[in-house]
């Protein structure tokens, strides 16, 4: 990495999307679930005539716009004509209701919100000192108090689209996205232009080509949605917008859309590999996986299905600094750093530790504007994140002699028992290798003795069961006796954002409950234990 910033052709949507309907207009740009594509040209004219729809109610450059919309045609118009006016693109999450929803839209200092019609009826219960209208998608929304409501289809008439004040620059704010808000209220990352290009450029996702057509099966309000979708639209290449991840339909829909990368969440993954195996699994035009985060399991799946992978380290607020080469085979692995990116793994003071110990992970880039700018409206946590120059990412990592990378726990979510760190991450890793379990996750719950015990809350697949007493005799073969669980919690599912990731904070507000099995009660002790 240079230290000078892209031309705004290259990074910049307005300019971005202009060049690329000149150079390639009839290649496909977008295919959705009911089979209709896009090609870059028409990609660009229902840009420009949603853009002019919203600019003739008042959305002007640098304006702040709330998008409520789960994926589909209409979350994609309406990022990029949004961008395409130089306003700032303001995702928000489908699962938002009250309080939670009034904090973000107010965070937003938005006076328009464009959400889908079974959506919008939840501003009811909700008072916001800037929103003034509502435009409502895919049908008629009612009243919402005394909010002017606009007909989103009405909006795409073709209106004039006047031109832009002045130009828009690489490092004007693109995006303002929610964090998930598990340990407070979410908080808005500012991103800039040139940080959502630098976040998928070159070698940070060296398993994309220019020519992939990159299944989009997270939420565009998660950076593994519309980030993605950002990127491929600047390297020409296309993409398929799906409504969401499906176990069952995932391989038909790939085949279907033609489909040749994909991103998958580590638990995407092993829901595909826990399918029976069939004669077809090989039979799809997917050419390459990101896996993240890397499990054992990894390296099974790239044989069963044939296809390539990799991983990476990303988040919100960065621009994938470490990711790996191809066929990645150690857990937790995320790779190594790219050009132009520093990491350090430094103690509670900032004070790198040797290799092979566990500390946080902080970043900083060569080049200014490739990270976020900030949390909006937050001074104290932009602070605190960027302490000393560098970005602190709250994840605990480890680096081995060869300057490798190893993604450990978040912090938040790292366990202590007699003395003892967990990692919250390995433990689940254990848990979800046993045949009957769809998904788990490890959390820490008081411990009499002081500091924690470990538990753990698991559904299995259908048509399975699971005795807790076999599963800790089946753990007591495959980890430290420190590690294994002292509570099991079966449970029908797991609590879950609509990215997929599971809601340990509800787990651990719900602790102990009755229906959890404690393997001290049933009398199970183990032998490691008595050695000891």
């Amino acid at each position: 990495m240079t230290n000078a910033l892209p031309h705004r052709d290259d990074c910049v949507l307005y300019y971005a999307l202009q060049h690329r309907a000149a150079e390639h207009p009839d290649r496909t740009y977008a295919v959705f679930d009911d089979g209709t594509q896009w090609s870059y040209r028409e990609t660009l004219e229902r840009t420009q005539k949603l853009a002019a729809g919203l600019q003739g109610l008042g959305i002007k450059q640098g304006d702040h716009v709330v998008v409520w919309l789960p994926n589909g045609k209409a979350a994609i118009e309406c990022y990029f004509a949004i961008n395409y006016l130089g306003a700032v693109y303001v995702p928000i999450n489908t699962g938002y209701r009250g309080d939670l929803l009034a904090h973000v839209i107010d965070n937003s200092d938005a006076k328009v919100i464009i959400a889908h019609h079974e959506l919008a009826p939840r501003l009811r219960d909700v008072q916001t000192a800037e929103l003034t209208t509502v435009v409502s998608v895919g049908g008629n929304c009612g009243t919402i108090g005394d909010l002017c409501i606009a007909d989103y289809a009405e909006l795409k008439n073709g209106q004039e689209l006047a031109p832009l004040e002045r130009a828009i620059e690489p490092w004007e704010t693109q995006s303002i996205i929610y964090t998930s808000g598990t340990t407070g209220p979410s908080k808005g990352v500012l991103s800039s232009y040139y940080h959502n290009q630098a976040t998928n450029h070159g070698e940070a996702w060296r398993g994309t080509r220019d020519d992939d057509r990159f299944f989009i099966n997270m939420p565009m309000f998660h950076v593994g949605g519309c980030f993605i979708v950002y990127a491929m639209m600047l390297r020409g290449g296309s993409i398929t917008v799906s409504s969401g991840f499906s176990t069952s339909q995932f391989w038909d829909q790939a085949r279907r859309t033609e489909s040749t990368i994909v991103f998958l969440l580590g638990a995407m993954a092993t829901f595909l590999l826990k399918e029976p195996i069939g004669r077809d699994d090989k039979n799809h035009p997917v050419r390459a996986v990101y896996i993240v985060p890397m499990s054992e399991e990894a390296l099974t799946f790239a044989d069963r299905f044939g296809v390539e992978v990799y991983t990476l380290f990303n988040m919100t607020e960065i621009s994938t600094p470490i990711s790996s080469e191809i066929y990645p085979d150690k857990v937790g692995l995320c790779g190594r750093p790219r050009d132009g990116y520093q990491v350090r793994i430094v103690d509670e003071h900032d004070i790198e530790v040797p290799v092979g110990e566990m500390g946080q992970l902080i970043v900083r880039t060569d080049n200014p504007w490739t990270l976020n700018h900030g949390y909006y409206k937050n001074p104290e946590a932009s602070v605190e994140a960027w302490r000393n120059g560098w970005f602190h990412t709250g994840d605990r990592f480890r680096r081995d002699d060869a300057g490798n990378y190893f993604f450990v726990d978040r912090i938040k979510d790292a366990i202590r028992r007699r003395g003892e760190n967990i990692s919250s991450a390995e433990v689940e890793a254990q848990i979800i290798s046993h045949p009957a379990v769809k998904e788990c996750a490890a959390i820490a719950v008081p411990s009499e003795y002081g500091e924690d015990d470990v538990m753990c809350a698991l559904a299995t697949l259908p048509d399975q069961t699971i005795d807790p007493a076999e599963l800790i005799d089946y753990l007591s073969q495959r980890m430290a006796h420190f590690m294994v669980p002292r509570y099991v919690r079966v449970m029908a599912s797991l609590p879950k954002t609509p990215t997929e990731k599971i809601q340990k904070a509800e787990l651990r507000k719900a602790g102990i409950t009755a229906d959890t099995w404690d393997r001290e009660e049933a009398g199970i002790r183990l032998r490691a234990e008595k050695l000891n």
